[in-house]
């Protein structure tokens, strides 16, 4: 009996970075971190909590995520192995560990960074698991408010320093992680078409043609690298060689993912422009970082 409880702990255990989906959770709360270092412009110790907090509350949003969609991902090659569906762990301790998450990622918000940052963390929460876990299994749109979830973190981390949430600065960027979403999530969905198909949930493929969906990903790409050039113009970056790497940045961008995408007449490679536009915003967000603690 010592013996199977030892064991279920360590399954728990070890299933515990798929179940939060960790690498999808620290980026997240690396733009938490973000907005935190923005509006602060310098390390301090409360950003550890503002990213242990994100990252519990959003490691806690995927594994409730895959109790509410376990029935679904089971039928995709991409999330069958998952542990609820693959039955490493059963849906009740997944829901009970989600639960758990989500309960420790708002305490350390509200007792660390205070009640603005916790209550964005919970209405987060329940825009995500709640109305866009809904949505997408009606249309491939809802990316489109669904990917108001990858902007909250911004300003969870932007307001744990008091900062006025309406800043015109952290809506701006804001917005710019707003246009990079939802590309990023429909290169995901061209990707695993077939999966979501299998799933029963909505694609772009149901309401466009192949060329059509080009150019409406190419051109949502377009508005997402035109919106990072604005920065300067906001005040936001400051710095000449920041000005340039963001230029030449653009410049890259654009002229890559056009050849990414127009250069065979059916299908493009997806895996590589969800790398380059990921890259592209990385980038973005590390030079406002450096601009904010350096200049």
């Amino acid at each position: 009996m010592l013996r199977q409880a030892l064991h279920d702990i360590l399954t728990i255990i070890s299933s515990l970075p798929k179940l939060m989906r960790l690498g999808v959770s620290l980026t997240v709360s690396f733009s938490a971190a973000t907005g935190y270092l923005v509006a602060n412009s310098f390390f301090d110790i409360e950003i550890i909590f503002v990213i242990l907090g994100v990252l519990l509350l959003a490691g806690g949003a995927s594994a409730l995520n895959q109790y509410q969609e376990r029935s679904t991902d089971a039928l995709m090659s991409r999330t069958k192995n998952r542990p609820i569906p693959s039955g490493k762990i059963s849906a009740k301790t997944g829901l009970l560990i989600a639960i758990i998450l989500c309960l420790l990622g708002f305490i350390v918000l509200y007792t660390k960074t205070g009640l603005t940052p916790a209550l964005l963390g919970l209405l987060n929460l329940l825009w995500y698991n709640g109305f866009y876990t809904y949505l997408k299994k009606k249309t491939a749109f809802a990316v489109v408010p669904g990917s108001l979830t990858g902007v909250t973190p911004l300003l969870i981390g932007w307001s744990a320093t008091g900062a006025y949430l309406l800043n015109p600065e952290i809506i701006f960027i804001s917005f710019f992680m707003y246009m990079w979403q939802i590309p990023h999530f429909w290169l995901l969905h061209i990707k695993y078409s077939d999966d979501y198909r299998k799933a029963g949930l909505g694609l772009l493929q149901q309401v466009f043609s192949k060329d059509q969906i080009k150019s409406l990903i190419f051109m949502w790409i377009l508005a997402t690298s035109f919106t990072s050039l604005l920065f300067p113009s906001f005040g936001i970056i400051q710095s000449e060689i920041s000005i340039v790497i963001i230029i030449i940045a653009n410049a890259w961008l654009i002229f890559s993912i056009h050849r990414i995408i127009f250069k065979t007449a059916n299908s493009f490679d997806t895996k590589k422009a969800f790398i380059e536009i990921n890259a592209f915003m990385l980038l973005i967000m590390s030079i406002l970082i450096l601009e904010s603690i350096l200049i």
